[in-house]
C-alpha cells in the first residue's frame, strides 16, 4: 500500500480496479490455511484485517473490523462479511490498543513503508499480529520459475524477507511453514503446483497480482509454451510428479508476533 493511490483506490503497485473484477472467484479460502490462522490468533474477540481484500481467511467466530483501499476489492466482499474501511495500513484510523488481535493476509508486499505500517498494526493491537506472507528466498523453489522466472522474480523482490518483518514486529516472533494442499481453493500461484492448466486461464493468472507486471508478450509466450507442453506431455515427463503431491511446502509462512 503506498500513499499514492490509483484510481479505484488501491494503494500498492497494482491497479486492483483494472485486474481484480474476478478476483474472488479464483481466491477463495483454503480451510487449511483459514484454520491455522485462526489458531494463531488465540482467544481474541475482535480481530483488525488489514489489506481485508475480499475478506478471505477472516474469522467468522470473531468481531472483525476489516480495512481495504481498493473499491474493486471491497465490492467483493461477501454481505455477511463487515463493510470495509476505506484505508491504509500506514496510517489506521484507530486508537491505541483497540483490537484483541490484528492479521494481514499476503498484503504487506503492497505497502510503501512496512515499517510504519506494522507499527500502527502494533500500536491498534492488544495481542498477536499475525501475517500471512511469504519468503522471498523460496521463490524460485517451483517449476513456475522455469517457465516465466520474470514473474517469480518480482515476487522475491516484492516480499521483504522475513529477517525485516520480525525486526520490526519485535517481541516474541515465530514463524510457521504453510503446508499448500493440492487442491487448495485460494488460487495464488503456488496453489496450482500439481494443477498446470490452471495457469492457462488468464483470470487465474490475474488474480495473482505479479503477473499484471510482466510484458503481455512475455506472459503469451509463457501461455503457448506451457499449452504445447501440456499438449505433448513433455509437462508432465519433466514435472509430473507434482501432480500427486498432497501437499507442498514452498515459500508461504505464517508469522505471529507475541505483544512485548
Amino acid at each position: 500500500m503506498s500513499q499514492a493511490r490509483l484510481s479505484d483506490g488501491s494503494a500498492g503497485d497494482v491497479d486492483y480496479g483494472r485486474i481484480g473484477g474476478t478476483y474472488s472467484h479464483y481466491r477463495r479460502p483454503e480451510t487449511a490455511i483459514a484454520l491455522q490462522i485462526r489458531r494463531a490468533l488465540g482467544d481474541a474477540q475482535t480481530v483488525l484485517n488489514v489489506g481485508a481484500g475480499a475478506g478471505s481467511y477472516e474469522p467468522t467466530d470473531c468481531d472483525v473490523t476489516a480495512v481495504e483501499p481498493s473499491a474493486a476489492m471491497r465490492a467483493q466482499r461477501p454481505s455477511h462479511l463487515a463493510v470495509a474501511i476505506d484505508a491504509v495500513a500506514e496510517s489506521l484510523p484507530f486508537e491505541d490498543d483497540s483490537f484483541d488481535a490484528s492479521m494481514a493476509s499476503v498484503t504487506v508486499h503492497q505497502w510503501s513503508n512496512l515499517e510504519k505500517g506494522l507499527a500502527e498494526m502494533r500500536r491498534v493491537t492488544r495481542g498477536p499480529v499475525v501475517l500471512l506472507v511469504c519468503d522471498p528466498a523460496m521463490m524460485m523453489d517451483y517449476w513456475l520459475s522455469d517457465y516465466i522466472p520474470q514473474v517469480r522474480e518480482i515476487e522475491a523482490r516484492r516480499f521483504p524477507p522475513l529477517k525485516r518483518i520480525e525486526a520490526a514486529l519485535g517481541g516474541t516472533v515465530t514463524v510457521e511453514p504453510v503446508p499448500i494442499p493440492l487442491e487448495c481453493a485460494d488460487g495464488f500461484n503456488e496453489a496450482y503446483y500439481g494443477r498446470p492448466e490452471a495457469f492457462l486461464e488468464e483470470g487465474a493468472r490475474l488474480a495473482c497480482s505479479s503477473w499484471s507486471l510482466v510484458p503481455q508478450s512475455v506472459v503469451q509466450q509463457f501461455v503457448d509454451r506451457l499449452s504445447q507442453d501440456l499438449a505433448s506431455g513433455q509437462w508432465d515427463k519433466q514435472y509430473g510428479y507434482w501432480r500427486s503431491r498432497p501437499f507442498y511446502e514452498g515459500p508461504l509462512r505464517l508469522v505471529i508476533a507475541e505483544a512485548e
